[in-house]
């Protein structure tokens, strides 16, 4: 091999390559660079603030070679890490950001370990260059990354965890809110999502640094979005929930009438309000750091004392009070100070008074004493649903008292809920909307508060609801609506029979069926009307004649009744995933189905019931929004499309072809055909009588 020793020295991007192809023959040349390296080293550090160029280029040109040399260069790390420790904040930041790089490449090389590199950079994060410190953000959380992508190695993580637990603590601004950005970012990243980490962040809602007690409050009240279980559960629970179809058949859903079509459009409704409340929990259980907290409750109280205590601004008081409404209403916990201290801020002239709206509905739940929330319920009710303020106060204040009714029903009374219901008369259409939405709410938990007349037509589900006391808990025994797999075990068996021959059968279409099928729809026409309960209409396709033999029970008997066959079924065997489908199929086809199965199915229910409350549904106003004259001028040209051209429909043939003199008028100017436009005009009979008298008188003057 050719070695040109008078070019190399100074050409080290050549002398790197051939050192990385043959470390051996150019060691030489290697110990000749590493010499010039210490003297300039040793110059360097007398004056640190100086940008040595010859001194930058040669650390970079050791950190590339440093593995072909391990024992030479030994030290190598250790005297960076020394040089930024000792100079770092006076150190010139393009120097300083070299040995950064250098040190980076040592540890990519695994020639440095990552406890000593991540401790030094952390401590760096307190420096004044913020090109720096975005450096070495990304870097601390790419190497974390990369440490954890194969296997987590736990000892590392938790000696990292303390590091940083002692970094929020510090008196920096800058690097505590670093600190906290990098542990925020890994617990987005799935990286470090565990309790230590949740547990670290809260403390940094105790700062005294305003930022970083921000950036640790805005982490509680964000929703996950890089969490990409969502779409795989929302598909997930499309596919195993009951579709469409399977609930209209288990409606016995035959002929296409007007009957059947109403019947259809209900269950459709339905099935999707019934989906839209599976994705909503998803959603809203998906961010699970506030359930990651040890002490919630401890958590919850300091918090509210801090916000007592502090003169902050009026966002940051925002924040911490949707942090802890949301640890109230999500741990159930018992506070009673907060809500006496949001309900001064109920008015309807105040900053942000949606969001304090919110933040009452949310930290409402059922074991909060009722006389407790019953002054914020007066409080909506007095400042906002009154006639004097506007119609959109008065339904943003009904939506907000439905929100904290659907999550704590005790706290109404009897007559207040009246008095509320009557508005669903009122002249404007947001508030009788409101006032409908509000009784929807009460017609699935406590319809006995309601007047009659507001209750709705009784359905199957709803026979089955009991009111619960203050501290009262429904614990189920078995699985509600087990039951019908009785009824589907019967079917089954009745088919096997039947078929025993192994020989398709087509049951669906067969001539007796259908002429029964149209016997019942003629009935269910004329006015007659038969007491069938859900298992009967499951039933009715092959056991038709076994109707007549129901005894006739009364209600509690009946209920009672279906409660001891779920509780047998519950005992007696392990459901699987299709027994679930079934169940979740009858429980659906119940609150369509009235309680005297008329003609019209009852409204499916409106009211729904997550863990944190959206801020759109107390802003919900129904109302025609005003368009300005471009959105219009847009909507109506967007109703043009695909549409056939107005006017005048050109139906020749050849389009080059000569046109009538018609066509001809019609491009002229008005003036040359204002002679014809007149046309002949047809005189009235009185016209006529007038010319023919002039015409008289005027023959008998020339006689």
């Amino acid at each position: 091999m050719v070695r040109h020793n008078n070019q190399l020295p100074n050409n080290l991007p050549q002398l790197q390559n051939l050192i990385k192809r043959d470390p051996a023959s150019y060691k030489d040349e290697f110990l000749q660079q590493q010499r010039h390296y210490k003297s300039l080293l040793a110059v360097f550090t007398l004056r640190p603030s100086d940008f040595n160029k010859s001194l930058d280029e040669l650390v970079m040109f050791m950190a590339q070679v440093a593995h072909c040399y391990p024992g030479e260069l030994k030290t190598f790390a250790q005297e960076l890490t020394d040089l930024l420790q000792t100079h770092g904040p006076v150190l010139d930041k393009d120097m300083r950001m070299t040995f950064c790089r250098a040190l980076i490449l040592l540890r990519n090389k695994k020639l440095l370990t990552p406890t000593d590199l991540l401790s030094l950079f952390f401590g760096l994060l307190r420096s004044q260059d913020k090109e720096l410190r975005k450096f070495l953000e990304s870097h601390i959380v790419s190497d974390i990354k990369n440490l954890n992508s194969k296997h987590k190695d736990a000892k590392l993580n938790r000696n990292l965890q303390n590091f940083m637990y002692t970094m929020l603590k510090d008196n920096n601004a800058k690097a505590a809110k670093m600190s906290l950005g990098i542990m925020i970012d890994l617990y987005k990243k799935n990286i470090w999502k565990d309790t230590k980490t949740v547990n670290v962040i809260s403390t940094g809602c105790f700062s005294k640094i305003t930022k970083v007690m921000v950036a640790a409050l805005k982490f509680f009240v964000t929703i996950d979005t890089n969490d990409s279980s969502d779409d795989s559960d929302s598909s997930s629970s499309d596919d195993e929930g009951p579709n469409t179809r399977e609930v209209i058949m288990a409606n016995k859903v035959s002929k296409t009438t007007r009957k059947r079509q109403k019947n259809l459009k209900k269950v459709k409704k339905l099935v999707e309000k019934n989906k839209r409340k599976k994705k909503q929990l998803s959603q809203s259980s998906n961010f699970a750091a506030l359930t990651l907290i040890h002490d919630p409750q401890g958590f919850a109280e300091k918090l509210f004392h801090q916000l007592e205590k502090r003169h902050e601004r009026f966002e940051v008081k925002m924040l911490t009070l949707d942090v802890v409404s949301r640890l109230i209403g999500l741990h159930q916990l018992i506070l009673f100070n907060f809500y006496p201290y949001v309900q001064r801020f109920l008015q309807p002239h105040q900053k942000e008074v949606v969001k304090m709206m919110q933040f009452v509905a949310q930290s409402s739940h059922e074991l909060v004493p009722p006389d407790i929330l019953e002054p914020v319920l007066r409080a909506l009710v007095n400042n906002f649903v009154t006639e004097r303020n506007s119609s959109d106060v008065m339904a943003i204040g009904l939506n907000a008292i439905r929100e904290m009714c659907a999550r704590a029903p005790l706290v109404m009374t009897e007559d207040l809920l009246k008095d509320l219901a009557q508005y669903k008369n009122y002249r404007e259409r947001s508030v009788m909307m409101a006032a409908k939405s509000l009784i929807h709410v009460y017609r699935s938990s406590m319809p006995h508060l309601l007047h009659k007349k507001d209750r709705g037509r009784p359905t199957e589900a709803t026979m089955e609801i009991v009111a619960r006391k203050f501290g009262e808990i429904d614990a189920k025994e078995f699985v509600p609506g087990a039951e019908v797999l009785l009824e589907t075990d019967k079917v089954e068996s009745c088919n096997e029979s039947d078929n025993s021959d192994d020989e398709w059968v087509n049951v669906s279409h067969s001539e007796d069926e259908n002429e029964q099928e149209d016997e019942d729809e003629q009935e269910n026409e004329s006015g007659e009307e038969l007491h069938e309960s859900h298992q009967n209409l499951v039933l009715e396709n092959s056991a038709t004649d076994n109707t007549e033999t129901v005894k006739k029970v009364t209600k509690k008997e009946q209920i009672a009744e279906k409660r001891e066959k779920a509780a047998k079924v519950s005992s007696m065997r392990i459901l699987t995933d299709e027994d679930f489908k079934r169940i979740e199929i009858a429980q659906l086809s119940k609150q369509i189905t009235t309680a005297k199965n008329r003609k019209r199915p009852a409204e499916p229910n409106e009211s729904s019931k997550g863990e944190l409350v959206r801020l759109k549904d107390i802003e919900n106003i129904y109302k025609k929004r005003k368009h300005d004259k471009q959105t219009r001028i847009e909507s109506i040209k967007k109703g043009q499309e695909d549409r056939e051209k107005f006017g005048y429909k050109d139906g020749r043939l050849n389009p080059f072809s000569s046109k009538t003199n018609r066509e001809k008028n019609k491009n002229k100017n008005f003036m040359m055909i204002k002679h014809k436009a007149k046309g002949k005009v047809k005189k009235s009979f009185k016209d006529k009588q007038l010319k023919l008298r002039d015409h008289l008188l005027k023959l008998k003057k020339m006689k």
